[in-house]
């Protein structure tokens, strides 16, 4: 059997002397793993660096062997980042969030788009930590745990939406979240529309949303804890 598509190193670790094992977002074939011959050699292990772009060909006997890998550099979107920190935390907190929570070998178009665009702005500091939200939320939604949040469930109604039950998902406006504020979550304008501004405190909020529902909706039912890449990251944000 045999495959090609563009795809996003997720991860990489070491296997044997020369070769690894290598986890990778395509559009078509979704998370995927497979291994890479010589991987330490001097080409390879420039290429194989979360976050890059690669053309793919993967073979394996049968679909459900783990297969191997041929690369090919298409992007390599790691090498601008290197001096800069926070975006490269950014990647690998994303990177890890994937790999943590994406099925294998189901198709994710619409995770792999909006992965795209947050690798594309990963030098704007003032843009990336809400598309990393977004990135999220859309995992969440492609996993059949998606937010809620076009109308109030108390009263209806879709304006002045503030809040978020953290039972249901689904949003609370502003009047009806007043008697219940220390048990909502606070829901940061800028999930309900792309045209709202950042206020402060919205990024933290939309990280806190995010983690609080990965976390009980899809990890800990199977014992997983939020990635620590991801956790370093937030660090950083906050700092």
């Amino acid at each position: 059997m045999q495959w090609q598509a563009d795809g996003y190193v997720l991860s990489v670790r070491r296997h044997g002397e020369s070769s690894a094992i290598i986890e990778v977002l395509t559009r078509e074939y979704g998370r995927r793993a497979g291994l890479v011959r010589g991987a330490s050699g001097k080409r390879l292990r420039g290429l194989l660096q979360p976050g890059n772009l690669l053309q793919l060909t993967w073979r394996a006997r049968l679909s459900e062997h783990l297969g191997m890998f041929v690369v090919e550099e298409m992007n390599a979107n790691v090498a601008p980042l290197l001096d800069d920190p926070l975006a490269l935390s950014g990647l690998l907190g994303a990177c890890s969030i994937l790999c943590l929570t994406l099925p294998e070998a189901e198709r994710q178009q619409n995770v792999f788009d909006a992965f795209a665009v947050l690798t594309d702005n990963l030098l704007l500091p003032e843009v990336w930590p809400a598309l990393f939200v977004r990135l999220e939320v859309g995992v969440l939604l492609e996993l059949g745990y998606g937010l809620d949040l076009g109308k109030c469930a108390a009263t209806g109604e879709t304006a002045n939406l503030t809040h978020v039950s953290p039972r249901t998902g689904r949003a609370v406006s502003s009047q009806a979240a007043e008697p219940y504020l220390d048990k909502l979550l606070p829901l940061p304008a800028f999930l309900l529309s792309s045209a709202e501004p950042l206020q402060e405190g919205d990024i933290g909020n939309g990280m806190r949303l995010t983690a609080y529902f990965l976390e009980r909706r899809l990890l800990w039912p199977v014992d997983k804890q939020l990635p620590e890449a991801r956790n370093r990251m937030c660090e950083r944000l906050q700092s």
